[in-house]
């Protein structure tokens, strides 16, 4: 369990500090350039991904196989 607990706390960590500088910006009034705030909305929207897998993982529960719906959207021209 030592290797599942101290990825979670990592995972946790990691969210912890991402969502802190998010407040920071939209709550606190950091300005932050858009560019910037978009990259760090989209570091902390991955680093919770990671705590709810460690989540999970420690937990025992089956991992989360729903399709991301953003995954492959951008430039395709359909």
């Amino acid at each position: 369990m030592g290797d599942s607990s101290a990825a979670y706390r990592a995972a946790f960590e990691r969210w912890m500090d991402d969502l802190r500088q998010v407040h920071a910006v939209l709550l606190d009034g950091e300005r932050l350039e858009p560019i910037k705030r978009i990259a760090l909305l989209r570091r902390e929207s991955h680093s919770k991904e990671r705590y709810e897998q460690e989540r999970a993982r420690l937990l025992g529960l089956p991992a989360d196989d729903t399709p991301d719906p953003f995954a492959g959207s951008g430039s395709s021209g359909s």
